[in-house]
């Protein structure tokens, strides 16, 4: 009966302690400018070598073991046979919140050096494709992977912003992308923490970019695509896929008409973002 009860008692808390429970989850911590910082590395069940690396940067405010949960990518990882790693930002000195401050231009913390360098240290250690490491995140994780985009193409082969959108310090500088690489974003219309209208404020230097679509038809031209497929998906979400495009790189662009500043899944939005995230992906 004891057993029985730890058996029960196990499985009921295993989803509230996942990162606990789960033995292919690693926690750990990377030495980078002086600085300990935190990351958590999924990795599934006889991994290949040459396998992908999948980045996710969380939202501000909150911390990476959160959207271990939320995102629920590892299952997917599980499946398909790739690692993930969710990195830990530092303290914002304002707020106190956690965040990512890179191409805001008002800090030292230098979260471009940290992510390269912790992807590097992982291909190496893992034996993970070096052509295949991608980044992507949500709200300010990725305006965080629009960066890397821009300064790091080198390391991260593609990037996904999930509500996120460009720093004005980064989209005023986009001249100076040396490597176009293949985006998805995904953009609530409602959305009134980062507008999909570029109305953001300035103030920090999130705010500056222009309309999503805009910045859609920059990364489209980058990549030189000919080719725009409009999806038809439900009569709440607009998709254009801009394809033909150099080195086989595509752009995705999904616009959600009813939905705010949100992680999409399928019961609020239409769509399951971890599965649109690894289809993106997988196509590299």
């Amino acid at each position: 009966m004891k057993h029985l009860l730890k058996i029960i008692l196990t499985l009921i808390m295993c989803p509230l302690l996942y990162y606990s429970c789960n033995k292919r989850l690693y926690t750990s911590t990377f030495h980078h400018n002086k600085i300990d910082r935190e990351y958590f590395l999924y990795i599934p069940e006889k991994l290949p070598e040459n396998a992908p690396l999948v980045f996710v940067l969380h939202s501000y405010g909150r911390y990476a073991k959160d959207h271990m949960q939320s995102l629920q990518l590892d299952s997917l990882a599980e499946v398909h046979k790739f690692a993930v790693c969710y990195p830990q930002g530092t303290l914002d000195v304002n707020t106190g919140q956690p965040y990512w401050s890179g191409g805001l231009g008002s800090t030292s913390i230098d979260d471009v050096g940290y992510l390269t360098a912790l992807a590097k240290e992982l291909q190496t250690t893992y034996k993970l494709d070096t052509d295949r490491t991608f980044t992507c995140g949500i709200s300010n994780g990725g305006f965080m992977s629009y960066i890397l985009a821009a300064e790091a193409p080198e390391v991260f082969k593609a990037a996904a912003s999930v509500t996120g959108t460009m720093t004005g310090r980064v989209w005023d500088t986009r001249k100076t992308i040396s490597k176009p690489i293949p985006i998805l974003q995904i953009s609530g219309v409602k959305d009134s923490v980062v507008p999909i209208d570029g109305s953001m404020s300035t103030e920090y230097g999130w705010g500056g970019a222009p309309h999503m679509d805009l910045v859609m038809n920059f990364w489209s031209t980058f990549n030189h695509c000919t080719k725009i497929d409009t999806l038809t998906i439900s009569n709440t979400i607009d998709a254009y896929h801009y394809k033909t495009c150099i080195n086989d790189n595509e752009v995705w662009y999904y616009k959600l008409k009813e939905f705010g500043h949100d992680l999409p899944t399928l019961e609020n939005s239409g769509i399951n973002a971890n599965e649109l995230l690894w289809e993106f992906f997988s196509k590299y």
